[in-house]
């Protein structure tokens, strides 16, 4: 069986992911975006190699012609992985025997595999960061609007799951906005994701004196952040990138919960714009896509607690630790971002029912033996609160 034909008969293929099924973070952390993001931190490499004059003149054009003219196949790499525990010997071997010879040594010339690893996902994260934050923006956009639409649309707010005092629907989304504004800080505020070029044991003995300014010139090359020194046992940066995935599952998932509740049979207070259909009964229309942000964001964190664990290293370079981090990491970012995605389309899409919520909010009115003015009073904190969230909004969004 040919290794593209094993590849197909055990690819996932998101079958048991359908939050991610389709998405565009799906696309940008497949097995071919790594594999891309690896061959791309070796074309760098040599571009930057030629620059120091450490590389000969000839080699950055060569390995360019030889990389776009190669067709590497992901399952092949994966295939040979096992052996020395990563994917990237195979991959400079691949690189190598496309080369001419006199240009095949200074392919992956002082890097490690680390390095290539390590690299390959920044590019992966940055690409993935870069939509989550367009997605986050387009939530927010549809949220603000929510807010201002049905600002003063009395609602009953719960707490323990039981009838508490009445809100305002608008101020129920103003916390749903206030969280989107918190992941989205978090991302803008998260340092960009860094280069690896440390070498065997962090040096870049390599390049001798000329390392510091070859690795900040293949962190030009590549957009990404050059680090003071090596980061192979410091992982705080891989920490921040989790962080803002985090914020994005905590965001999503309040909103879908939110939906979850509302839209039970007995409160009848939203639905989302197609209902998901039941293989046993018909008359059902389930707040799917609230299901499955819902079950995105509780596994957030259990992953991050993975990569968490994985950034007690040791020595130079760790042994386990770091092979433990990248599924982890890649599900991270790729359940973070569907998760941002399909909330933003979640949203534009909800139904909300002024009739249910009024009677619903009249079963706590009698239960306190008010009256309207009552509710009236209860609610009207409400605006100023609202209108802090639309400022904070209008500024963040100019």
């Amino acid at each position: 069986m040919s290794s593209r034909a094993d590849a197909d008969s055990v690819a996932d293929v998101g079958l048991l992911t359908p939050v991610a099924a389709g998405t565009v973070g799906e696309r940008l952390t497949s097995d071919r975006a790594v594999v891309d993001a690896m061959i791309r931190f070796e074309s760098a490499l040599l571009r930057v190699l030629v620059l120091y004059g450490i590389a000969p003149a000839t080699a950055a054009a060569a390995v360019a012609d030889a990389i776009a003219a190669s067709d590497v196949d992901p399952r092949t790499l994966a295939l040979a992985a096992p052996v020395e525990a990563a994917p990237v010997l195979p991959l400079v071997e691949r690189l190598r025997a496309d080369a001419p010879d006199e240009v095949r040594p200074w392919i992956h010339f002082g890097a490690t595999t680390q390095d290539v690893v390590d690299t390959a996902l920044m590019l992966v994260a940055q690409d993935v960061l870069r939509q989550v934050d367009s997605d986050l923006g387009r939530l927010a956009a549809t949220l603000a609007e929510l807010v201002r639409e049905h600002r003063g649309v009395p609602l009953v707010a719960r707490t323990l799951t039981q009838h508490a005092m009445p809100t305002t629907l608008g101020m129920r989304i103003a916390g749903w906005l206030s969280g989107v504004h918190d992941a989205v800080d978090a991302i803008r505020a998260a340092p960009a994701p860094p280069v690896s070029l440390g070498g065997p044991v962090g040096t870049a003995a390599a390049y001798g004196a000329d390392g510091p300014a070859v690795v900040a010139a293949l962190a030009a090359e590549l957009d990404l952040a050059a680090p003071t020194v090596s980061w192979h046992t410091r992982r705080t940066p891989i920490a921040a990138i989790v962080h803002t995935l985090l914020a994005t599952g905590a965001a999503c998932g309040k909103i879908a919960a939110d939906v979850l509740v509302m839209a039970q049979s007995e409160l009848g207070e939203v639905r989302e714009a197609e209902g998901g259909r039941s293989s046993a009964m018909s008359h059902k229309a389930n707040p799917a896509q609230s299901v499955l942000i819902a079950a995105a964001a509780r596994e957030l964190g259990p992953l991050a607690s993975v990569v968490q664990a994985s950034a007690v290293t040791d020595s130079e370079r760790p042994a386990g630790a770091w092979h433990a981090e990248w599924q982890p990491l890649r599900w991270l970012l790729r359940l973070g971002s569907a998760t941002a995605e399909r909330t933003a389309a979640m949203a534009a899409g909800l139904r909300f029912d002024h009739a249910a919520m009024e009677r619903n909010l009249g079963q706590l009115v009698a239960a306190v033996d008010a009256d309207e003015s009552w509710v009236a009073t209860q609610t009207e904190s409400t605006s100023a609160w609202i209108d802090r969230v639309l400022a904070q909004h209008e500024a963040m969004f100019p």
